[in-house]
Protein backbone atom coordinates (compact mmCIF):
# COMPACT_ATOMS: atom_id res chain seq x y z
CA UNK A 1 0.00 0.00 0.00
CA UNK A 2 1.01 3.70 -0.94
CA UNK A 3 -1.15 6.68 -0.12
CA UNK A 4 0.03 9.74 0.09
CA UNK A 5 -1.42 12.57 2.95
CA UNK A 6 0.57 16.06 2.36
CA UNK A 7 4.00 15.64 2.33
CA UNK A 8 4.25 12.45 3.87
CA UNK A 9 3.20 8.70 3.42
CA UNK A 10 1.12 5.78 4.34
CA UNK A 11 3.11 2.85 2.91
CA UNK A 12 4.11 -0.72 3.97
CA UNK A 13 6.59 -1.53 6.57
CA UNK A 14 10.80 -1.77 5.70
CA UNK A 15 13.18 -3.63 8.13
CA UNK A 16 15.52 -0.16 7.79
CA UNK A 17 12.21 1.20 9.32
CA UNK A 18 13.00 -0.06 13.01
CA UNK A 19 15.51 2.27 13.82
CA UNK A 20 13.57 5.28 13.90
CA UNK A 21 10.37 3.60 15.14
CA UNK A 22 12.53 2.23 17.84
CA UNK A 23 13.56 5.82 19.06
CA UNK A 24 10.17 7.21 18.54
CA UNK A 25 7.79 4.69 19.98
CA UNK A 26 10.12 4.88 23.16
CA UNK A 27 7.87 7.52 24.88
CA UNK A 28 5.75 7.00 27.91
CA UNK A 29 3.47 10.09 26.36
CA UNK A 30 3.01 7.70 23.35
CA UNK A 31 2.67 4.50 25.46
CA UNK A 32 0.30 5.82 27.95
CA UNK A 33 -2.29 5.68 25.33
CA UNK A 34 -1.79 2.88 23.25
CA UNK A 35 -2.35 -0.79 24.26
CA UNK A 36 -0.19 -2.94 26.99
CA UNK A 37 0.81 -4.99 23.83
CA UNK A 38 2.69 -1.79 23.15
CA UNK A 39 5.79 -2.13 25.16
CA UNK A 40 7.62 0.18 27.47
CA UNK A 41 10.63 0.69 27.15
CA UNK A 42 10.46 0.41 23.36
CA UNK A 43 14.05 -1.27 22.16
CA UNK A 44 15.31 -1.76 18.30
CA UNK A 45 14.40 -5.56 18.89
CA UNK A 46 10.60 -4.79 19.70
CA UNK A 47 10.72 -2.71 16.48
CA UNK A 48 12.08 -5.51 14.89
CA UNK A 49 9.81 -7.99 15.99
CA UNK A 50 6.74 -5.53 15.00
CA UNK A 51 8.13 -4.43 11.20
CA UNK A 52 9.05 -8.26 10.77
CA UNK A 53 5.89 -9.46 11.88
CA UNK A 54 3.90 -6.77 9.23
CA UNK A 55 5.88 -7.30 6.42
CA UNK A 56 4.90 -11.13 6.70
CA UNK A 57 1.22 -10.70 7.79
CA UNK A 58 -1.30 -11.21 4.93
CA UNK A 59 -3.25 -9.19 4.05
CA UNK A 60 -1.07 -6.32 5.27
CA UNK A 61 -3.14 -4.17 7.75
CA UNK A 62 -0.20 -2.34 9.52
CA UNK A 63 1.31 0.19 8.13
CA UNK A 64 4.17 3.00 8.27
CA UNK A 65 3.65 6.80 8.38
CA UNK A 66 6.51 8.11 7.01
CA UNK A 67 8.44 11.62 5.82
CA UNK A 68 10.96 11.25 2.93
CA UNK A 69 13.42 9.33 5.48
CA UNK A 70 11.95 7.62 8.28
CA UNK A 71 9.21 6.22 9.36
CA UNK A 72 7.18 8.26 12.18
CA UNK A 73 4.65 6.60 12.97
CA UNK A 74 2.35 3.82 12.76
CA UNK A 75 -1.86 3.03 11.81
CA UNK A 76 -3.17 0.44 10.94
CA UNK A 77 -6.70 -2.08 11.26
CA UNK A 78 -7.75 -5.19 13.43
CA UNK A 79 -9.83 -6.75 10.59
CA UNK A 80 -13.22 -8.24 12.58
CA UNK A 81 -14.56 -11.84 11.81
CA UNK A 82 -17.22 -14.04 11.67
CA UNK A 83 -20.65 -11.26 12.09
CA UNK A 84 -17.96 -8.47 12.14
CA UNK A 85 -16.62 -9.16 9.32
CA UNK A 86 -17.07 -6.03 7.83
CA UNK A 87 -15.79 -3.91 10.46
CA UNK A 88 -12.43 -3.06 11.56
CA UNK A 89 -10.54 -1.32 14.75
CA UNK A 90 -8.58 1.94 13.46
CA UNK A 91 -5.68 2.14 15.71
CA UNK A 92 -2.92 4.12 15.31
CA UNK A 93 0.63 6.38 16.85
CA UNK A 94 2.67 9.25 15.99
CA UNK A 95 5.91 10.35 16.84
CA UNK A 96 5.85 13.38 19.20
CA UNK A 97 8.09 15.75 17.28
CA UNK A 98 5.27 15.50 14.66
CA UNK A 99 2.15 16.30 16.78
CA UNK A 100 -0.02 19.28 15.95
CA UNK A 101 0.25 19.10 12.10
CA UNK A 102 -3.02 17.55 11.10
CA UNK A 103 -0.82 14.32 10.08
CA UNK A 104 -2.58 12.33 11.84
CA UNK A 105 -6.10 13.01 10.92
CA UNK A 106 -5.26 12.93 7.37
CA UNK A 107 -3.78 9.34 8.00
CA UNK A 108 -7.08 8.56 9.34
CA UNK A 109 -9.26 9.86 6.50
CA UNK A 110 -6.81 7.76 4.08
CA UNK A 111 -7.04 4.44 5.81
CA UNK A 112 -10.40 5.03 6.39
CA UNK A 113 -11.35 5.38 2.79
CA UNK A 114 -9.20 2.84 1.79
CA UNK A 115 -10.69 0.79 4.36
CA UNK A 116 -14.29 1.38 2.76
CA UNK A 117 -13.44 1.88 -0.55
CA UNK A 118 -11.05 -1.27 -1.29
CA UNK A 119 -11.56 -3.58 1.50
CA UNK A 120 -15.43 -3.23 1.05
CA UNK A 121 -15.75 -2.73 5.03
CA UNK A 122 -19.13 -1.05 6.41
CA UNK A 123 -17.93 0.25 9.34
CA UNK A 124 -14.32 1.41 11.19
CA UNK A 125 -14.53 1.88 14.80
CA UNK A 126 -11.61 3.43 17.55
CA UNK A 127 -11.49 3.45 21.43
CA UNK A 128 -9.29 6.16 22.17
CA UNK A 129 -9.22 6.58 26.24
CA UNK A 130 -11.48 9.22 27.63
CA UNK A 131 -7.32 10.46 29.05
CA UNK A 132 -6.44 10.72 25.72
CA UNK A 133 -8.46 14.23 24.12
CA UNK A 134 -6.22 14.73 21.27
CA UNK A 135 -7.32 11.14 19.81
CA UNK A 136 -10.89 12.15 19.92
CA UNK A 137 -10.48 15.28 18.31
CA UNK A 138 -8.33 13.40 15.13
CA UNK A 139 -11.53 10.72 15.19
CA UNK A 140 -13.83 13.59 15.16
CA UNK A 141 -12.12 15.79 12.37
CA UNK A 142 -11.58 12.82 9.68
CA UNK A 143 -15.45 12.29 10.04
CA UNK A 144 -16.18 9.84 12.77
CA UNK A 145 -19.12 10.03 15.06
CA UNK A 146 -18.84 9.39 19.00
CA UNK A 147 -21.17 6.80 19.76
CA UNK A 148 -20.62 6.93 23.73
CA UNK A 149 -18.91 6.70 26.64
CA UNK A 150 -17.47 2.59 27.72
CA UNK A 151 -17.45 2.98 31.57
CA UNK A 152 -14.55 1.28 33.53
CA UNK A 153 -13.53 -0.67 30.02
CA UNK A 154 -10.02 -0.74 30.41
CA UNK A 155 -6.82 -1.16 32.33
CA UNK A 156 -3.71 0.81 32.18
CA UNK A 157 -0.64 1.89 34.31
CA UNK A 158 -2.57 0.76 37.21
CA UNK A 159 -6.03 3.03 36.68
CA UNK A 160 -9.27 1.83 35.56
CA UNK A 161 -10.01 3.96 32.33
CA UNK A 162 -13.13 4.87 30.45
CA UNK A 163 -12.89 4.49 26.87
CA UNK A 164 -14.90 6.44 23.96
CA UNK A 165 -16.65 4.66 21.57
CA UNK A 166 -16.24 6.12 17.64
CA UNK A 167 -17.56 5.30 14.27
CA UNK A 168 -17.03 6.09 10.52
CA UNK A 169 -19.65 4.09 9.02
CA UNK A 170 -19.45 3.91 4.92
CA UNK A 171 -22.90 5.65 3.13
CA UNK A 172 -23.98 2.53 1.46
CA UNK A 173 -25.59 -0.07 4.02
CA UNK A 174 -24.61 -3.56 2.76
CA UNK A 175 -27.28 -5.30 1.93
CA UNK A 176 -28.40 -8.42 4.05
CA UNK A 177 -27.83 -10.82 1.49
CA UNK A 178 -24.30 -10.77 0.59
Amino acid sequence: MYREIGQYVIRDWRIEDAPSVARYANNRKIWINLRDVFPHPYSLQDAESFISRNIQAKPATMYAIADRSEAIGSIGLRLGQDVHRFTAEIGYWLAEPFWNRGIMTEAVKSLTAYAVQDLKLQRVFAQPFTTNPASARVLEKAGYRCEGIQRSSAFKDAKVLDQFLYSYVADTPRSSVI
